[in-house]
């Protein structure tokens, strides 16, 4: 099989492009920039180097692929984030079009069928439109849970303020977790099996736990078994993520992702939708890497 594949040498494509060339697939990676893909050049990839707002490019790209991997890259400080990666969602089913290709699978998330409210998220409903739209196109939308690398971001405070914590979170409730090596798994069986048809969506759950189970865990793992999580005002967290230097867009739309988390908005339709994975990679599977990151940051 031929596959292109967006997304660099990042956490979820690298290991994704690695498990298809180990397969004896050819696989086509889209990159900003060649130095990045090295390892992945090495190991038997092809390269495109060129940006996602570009759609000849893309649409060159994509031409004569099997199926097509999308994932919407970070975007930071624009005039408005989810029109934005809604954008890229609209580059992407141009080129697709122009190509012919039949499949593709999405790296979407829990929460995308919020039109609004959901930050960043809601923007990946606009993407999740925009490629449904797509004539012919078999379209995958896969809806991971919050990462287990996201809570990477906390480990300046817990070293400087000795506590955990976001605008969600301090109660029982569970939150829905993902590891980027289970996402990576998924979206590259369902590369190589094409088993969806039409518009499909399958979410990916790796662990569920409350925000005090993570803090405990990690509290354990790092030497630090009282380290509480601090459930944070929106203001709180709002002034936080621009104190450490987040664009104000971007910051305040990650207050709204947190508001419709604590909320229970963005995991409304996970707990009706019948169709999950589970993944293979606890909190736990992960907890070694946040040690190993936590001793080696200032």
């Amino acid at each position: 099989m031929n596959y292109v594949l967006t997304g660099g040498a990042g956490h979820i494509t690298k290991p994704l492009a690695l498990q298809l060339l180990k397969a004896g697939h050819q696989v086509t990676i889209i990159g900003r920039a060649e130095a990045n893909l090295q390892e992945l050049s090495a190991a038997g990839a092809k390269t495109a180097i060129g940006s996602v707002e570009d759609s000849a490019f893309l649409s060159k790209s994509f031409t004569g692929a099997d199926a097509v991997y999308l994932m919407i890259p970070p975007i930071w400080n624009p005039a408005n984030w989810k029109e934005a990666i809604g954008q890229v969602g609209k580059n992407y089913a141009t080129a697709l079009q122009a190509a012919g290709v039949k499949y593709a699978v999405l790296l979407s998330s829990i929460g995308a069928h919020m039109p609004d409210g959901c930050g960043p998220v809601s923007g990946l409903y606009l993407a999740e439109q925009a490629l449904e739209a797509v004539p012919g196109l078999n379209l995958l939308a896969l809806r991971p849970g919050y990462f287990y690398y996201n809570l990477l971001g906390n480990i300046s405070m817990i070293k400087n303020a000795g506590i955990i914590g976001s605008n969600f979170g301090g109660n029982e409730e569970k939150l829905i977790l993902s590891s980027t090596d289970d996402i990576a798994s998924t979206a590259a069986s369902a590369l190589q099996q094409l088993d969806f048809s039409g518009f499909t969506v399958r979410y990916l759950v790796s662990d569920e736990l409350t925000s005090q189970e993570i803090a405990q865990k990690i509290g354990n793992t790092i030497g630090k078994p009282e380290l509480p999580w601090v459930a944070f005002t929106d203001e709180q967290a709002e002034q936080g993520l621009l104190g450490a230097g987040l664009p104000a867009e971007n910051a305040r739309n990650y207050v709204e992702m947190g508001t419709a988390i604590r909320s229970g908005k963005m995991f409304e339709d996970y707990q009706t939708d019948t169709v999950k994975i589970k993944g293979n990679n606890s909190f736990d599977d992960f907890l070694p890497k946040f040690k190993a990151a936590f001793e080696a940051a200032q």
